[in-house]
This record gives structure tokens, sequence and C-alpha cells, in this order.
């Protein structure tokens, strides 16, 4: 009985190919919460797949319905095996945007699984049915090797983040008392570096608002009114090139943080950013000067216009038209106040003589930043950990760049927040050809049998 024995059981689960099989049956469920019609899939995935995995594993599982019209259930399984023990928290989400099968490549299928070379291909094995598989089968390797875990554990599954988890919050605020928990270790979203692993402490948070302007209706004929007429198009470009400098750094002080914490400065010069993607082209001179690409992309507030439109640009007529708007989006660190944003972008476009420019905050694009505390000693033991198995400290990222429910989790539980990836940025989730690589997944096996192992251990357990 023994850790490196935990970790060989689920090694070899991934050799054996039990893993892969269990993967496969989960992305055959066509679970597209995208697709209202997908709603009973969503409930299979949950009542036919997940809650007997679990019960295999001695929880008892609870599937309730979510209180928001069209949204997936929820699942909490639960195995307690001592009050007097850490409660451990895992989450994952079991839907998935849609397959649009006829984007993928020729012979691939997004409800079935295709192995080639060191490349599992189907829609969720990386987003998030192949990551939260990871979580149980270390479970479960940790389970057959003790006999038992040493701690308390819980995992929610959800079914509706892919449409941004409606009802998560109300699920999370019903249910706080019976979700307490010390530690919440999740695993979603991509590896900073596909060869090294990471830890991130959150997320950047995201706020769209539309800019517009209407000065009339109807357009008027170009020749006769042209130079005339105000131009709402050019008046919308020249509100927006007022925020930024013509080199993308925000002009608006409240937009900002007042700085970015030490520890995560620290933790941010770590990091290389090595874009998957070889055709981007990183600008050193773009953005706030002074800063890292890193700092910039993980502690920083960004400003970006997501789409701009006036008149009809696949079919122009030549008239001074009416009216433009645009859809711009800020992503934002834990260190920014978001509710000082649209009231700061008010009196700086007043300020600039753009009053006649409308102001309305999108709210079903909106997520809040999070950061669990870099000095909080379990992220400390986390890396000890996870360096113990792979003989590499992994990275500590601050928040991820994307979005997670960091804050929806935080708020309610009130403990620390972790995420452990098991992706890389080339993955394609999201898009057509998803796919898992088959050394980060076996290495994810190897990392989170290795945490569940320590953490049944008393002896270095942040108490």
């Amino acid at each position: 009985m023994s850790r490196n024995g935990a970790i060989e059981r689920v090694r070899e689960s991934f050799d054996n190919g039990d893993f892969l099989e269990t993967l496969r049956r989960r992305v055959a469920i066509p679970t597209e919460s995208q697709e209202p019609e997908r709603l009973p899939d969503l409930h299979r995935y949950l009542e036919d797949e997940i809650a007997p995995s679990m019960a295999r594993l001695g929880y008892t599982s609870k599937i309730t319905e979510n209180t928001v019209p069209g949204g997936g259930p929820f699942l909490v399984a639960e195995r307690i095996e001592d009050s007097a023990l850490p409660t451990l928290m895992t989450y994952g989400h079991g839907d998935v945007v849609r397959g649009i099968p006829e984007q993928w490549r020729e012979g691939l299928d997004p409800w079935e699984i295709t192995v080639e070379g060191e490349r599992w291909y189907g829609r969720g094995t990386a987003d998030n049915k192949g990551q939260h598989s990871i979580v149980i089968a270390a479970l479960g390797a940790v389970l057959a090797e003790r006999g038992h875990h040493g701690f308390n554990s819980r995992i929610l599954i959800e079914t509706s983040e892919e449409i941004g988890s409606p009802g998560l919050d109300a699920f999370l605020t019903e249910n706080a008392t019976e979700l307490q928990t010390d530690l919440m270790l999740a695993s979603d979203g991509p590896r900073l570096v596909p060869e090294r692993a990471d830890i991130k402490l959150g997320n950047r948070g995201g706020l769209s608002f539309d800019l517009s302007i209407k000065l009339r209706e109807g357009s008027r004929h170009s020749g006769h009114w042209g130079g005339v007429l105000e131009d709402p198009g050019v008046i919308l470009a020249q509100a927006i090139s007022c925020i930024t400098t013509p080199r993308g750094q925000i002009r608006i002080k409240d937009w900002l943080p007042d700085a970015i914490p030490d520890r995560v400065r620290a933790a941010l010069a770590d990091l290389e950013v090595n874009p998957a993607d070889p055709t981007l082209d990183i600008r050193d001179d773009w953005g706030e000067p002074g800063l890292s690409t890193a700092e910039k992309m993980y502690g920083w507030t960004s400003f970006i216009v997501l789409a701009m439109i006036t008149g009809r640009p696949e079919n122009p007529v030549n008239g001074v038209q009416p009216d433009a708007r645009a859809r711009c989006q800020l992503r934002f660190s834990a260190d920014a106040d978001h509710t000082r944003f649209l009231p700061a972008l008010r009196v700086h476009l007043d300020a600039h003589g753009f009053q006649q420019i409308e102001i309305s905050s999108v709210q079903d694009n909106f997520f809040p930043a999070w950061r669990t505390d870099p000095d909080n000693p379990w992220v400390d033991w986390t890396v000890s950990s996870v360096a113990r198995t792979t003989g590499t400290a992994p990275l500590v990222v601050p928040n991820s760049a994307g979005g997670l429910p960091s804050e929806l989790f935080g708020s309610s539980l009130g403990c620390p927040i972790l995420w452990i990836p098991h992706s890389y940025s080339g993955c394609r989730q999201h898009g057509p050809d998803e796919h898992v690589t088959t050394t980060i997944t076996r290495e994810g096996l190897s990392i989170m049998t290795g945490i569940f192992w320590d953490l049944g251990e008393a002896e270095g357990r942040p108490q």
C-alpha cells in the first residue's frame, strides 16, 4: 500500500485501455447544452453514466433539477469517511458545445473517439469529459490502493457550463451549508505549456458592453450630404480610438489595477508565453508599456473590439449612414474593480466630446474575476505534491486567461479554489477535431492520483 502503488494502478488503467473505454462511453452521449432538444441526454449522462460510476467507488449521488428553464441538471456525489477529516470538492461539466460533425476532418466523428497516434479525437475529450474522468479515475485508484481515501470527498458535475452555467449560482447558494469544503480542486481548460503541469488560482473576469450612436432615420445620399451630415461611423471610430493609445495602452485609469501584487508578479516571472499557433505575431509594444507578455495576459486589463458595424458591409450603398454600433469587451484581473468600468467610460467619453455615444452593458456575457491568495498554504502544498509526481515544479498561474466559475465557488464555499488542467491550447476545444493527447492524459492521471494520496496523509497537510 503506497503512493507509487496508487499511481501505478491508474497508469495501468490507462495502458490497458480501461480509461479509454470509459471515455468512449461518455463521449458517445451527445450532451450539447446549446441544443434544447439534448436536455434528455444531459440527464442520461448523469443518471446512466456518472452516478453508477461513482456508486462503484462508494459514493452516493443526488441529481437536482436546474431552477433556470432550459438549464441542465446538477449531480453531487459524496463519500464521507469521517467528519473530522478534511473535505475535498472536485468539479466538472458534462455538457459540451455543438458537435458540428460536418466540419470535422474526414474520418472523424465528434461522438466517437478516434485514436491517431498520441491523439484521441472526440467532442468532450478535452472539454470537459476527459478531464473530470481523470479526476474520477484518480479517486478510484487511491481507494483501490489504500482501501479508503483518508478525506471526505464530493464531486459536482453540472451540465450547462457551455451556455454560461445558468442556475449554478442559485444551486451553490441554496446548498452552501451541505457543500462546505476545505479545498476545491478542479480540472478544466488548457495548460499554459503542454510539456509542464500548471496550477491556476482563478480566472480573469469578462465584461462586454455596446457602444452605439443613432443620428437619424435612414441613410442619405452621400453625394448630396456627405461632408455636411455627421457620420456615425466616424464618430464611433473616434470615440473608440480615445479609449486607448494607437498601440493599445488603455487610457482610462479606473479600468486598471493600481499595481500587480508582488506575489503575482513573482509567479508571472516564471511564465514564458509560447503560442501554439506559429502565425500569432505578438508585438512587445502593444498594450501596457513596461509589462511582460505574461503580465499583460494574466495580471492586467485588456480591451478589445469584438465587432463593429455601420451600414451593410456585405452590400454597401452610397449613403451617409444613420447609425453605428460596436460590441467591446474587457478582461480584467481580481485587482481591478469592475463596478467602476462603465461609469468611468461614461466620464471619459463625455470629457472627450462624445456625449452622443450610448453605453449599454451586455449582462449575459459577464463573469467576475477571482483569484485564490497565492500565499494560501494549500497552494504550496499542491505545488509540492505535483512536483513529487512529475519531478518538476508546476507553473503557478495567478489566473487563467479564459472564463471559469471560480468566483461562484469561492463566494459560496469560502475555500481555496485551484484549477489543474489536463489539456493544451492546441486541443481545438469548441471547434472541429477536438482532441486530447495521451502524454498529458497519462500524466494528468498520475498527478491527480498523487494529490489525492497526499491529501489522505495527515502529515504535511495544511490544517
